[in-house]
């Protein structure tokens, strides 16, 4: 059937089954409340904050098929992450940064110049918190003037609540209902199994925690306060011991602090994953096991926190900082877990999780060392 003739026969179709030509409109609710409908599934997509990008990769197997901008982020801070995509996917060498991962180098003007029939903003990124509404974002608002559907998700701020809402929102957005579906049952099903066994943990049995944030890469030594990670070590059963002194997300602590609470569960964080010669961490993509835990014993090392009972009883570890922002958490809360109480987590392996995540979502599978143990097993 010549070329012509196809497309009489489709124009025909059209005629007589509209459905066949006409997306139905999709009306989605972000996390903020907000009902945003959009006149079919989005297919120019703008990230205001360029990480988020492996989470379109977890919902559709052509992410970057839908990237009309982003923020130069994923391409600096995650140079490794972004050279496996692009090999993949080359063209997204040449997606247009709208600005860099910071509210004042975003370009309102040059998103609009994309023709975008989505922008995805974050909680922090549209400037909401707890005391505001989304009504008072002056972003939000110019894309609503300008009649631009936008999405606000988040999987920082309130990761336990709102990471859910978030999936649905976007990936129904995008028109990928049934794998949006499928991976939320997955990633709930590994929630609730965490939080199973731990349902009856007295409280005098929540060790104490410290998450070394960037370890290594600053003075000694960041920690999570309230917030992302602490809701996290929380939600594995442990108690972080920076939220007892630290009352914003991030803060440091004294090393004299650190050696009085006497941590039982040491974990380490960094997103250097093949970068040999940095002073941080050595996880993520590019990296073997053998780098990253040579990275680790060099960080505990060098900020004399081997006295630590942690370091002492070999309950140190590592792990890719950039699970906090991502649905993928579900990784870090099961191995933090299984460090807390590996006694309550037998037979439970994060590793495995990540695999599947892997094997059955990712459009470009994590290949590296994710998580790391001081002690070889």
């Amino acid at each position: 059937m010549s070329y012509f003739r196809r497309l009489a026969v489709a124009l025909f179709q059209c005629l007589i089954f509209s459905s066949a030509c006409v997306a139905a409109p999709i009306t989605v609710t972000d996390v903020t409340g907000r009902s945003v409908t959009l006149p079919k599934p989005a297919e120019r997509v703008v990230l205001a904050q360029a990480r988020n990008f492996p989470i379109l990769a977890l919902l559709h197997p052509d992410p970057a098929g839908v990237l009309a901008g982003w923020s130069d982020e994923f391409r600096t801070s995650f140079s490794n992450d972004y050279a496996n995509y692009v090999e993949k996917f080359p063209a997204l060498a040449k997606v247009p940064v709208v600005g860099r991962h910071t509210v004042d180098t975003f370009s309102v003007e040059k998103t609009l110049a994309l023709r975008p029939d989505l922008v995805v903003l974050t909680l922090t990124f549209a400037g909401i918190t707890s005391n505001e509404s989304a009504r008072e974002s002056q972003l939000i608002k110019r894309f609503e003037d300008a009649g631009v559907p936008v999405i606000v998700i988040d999987f920082f701020v309130h990761p336990m609540t709102n990471t859910v809402p978030s999936l649905t929102a976007l990936g129904n957005a995008l028109g990928r209902d049934q794998q949006t579906a499928d991976f939320i049952a997955f990633y709930q099903q590994h929630m609730d199994q965490v939080a199973d066994r731990l349902r009856d943990l007295p409280e005098a049995q929540r060790l104490p925690v410290f998450v070394h944030a960037h370890a290594g890469t600053t003075d000694c030594c960041n920690s999570p306060g309230t917030g992302t990670f602490n809701e996290m070590i929380t939600y594995a059963g442990g108690h972080n011991i920076g939220s007892d002194v630290l009352k914003s997300a991030t803060g440091r602590l004294s090393f004299e602090y650190i050696n009085t609470q006497n941590p039982k569960v040491y974990v380490a964080t960094g997103t250097g994953g093949g970068r040999r010669a940095s002073s941080g961490l050595v996880i993520g993509a590019g990296s073997t096991n053998e780098e990253a835990r040579a990275s680790l014993k060099r960080i505990i090392d060098g900020n004399k926190l081997n006295a630590l009972a942690a370091a002492q009883e070999g309950n140190a570890h590592g792990i890719w900082h950039a699970f906090n922002d991502s649905p993928l958490h579900v990784v870090f809360i099961e191995a933090l877990a299984s460090w807390i109480h590996p006694e309550r987590f037998k037979g439970i392996s994060p590793k495995a999780t990540l695999d599947y995540i892997n094997e059955n979502f990712l459009a470009v599978p994590m290949q590296g060392t994710y998580m790391i143990d001081l002690d070889a097993k």
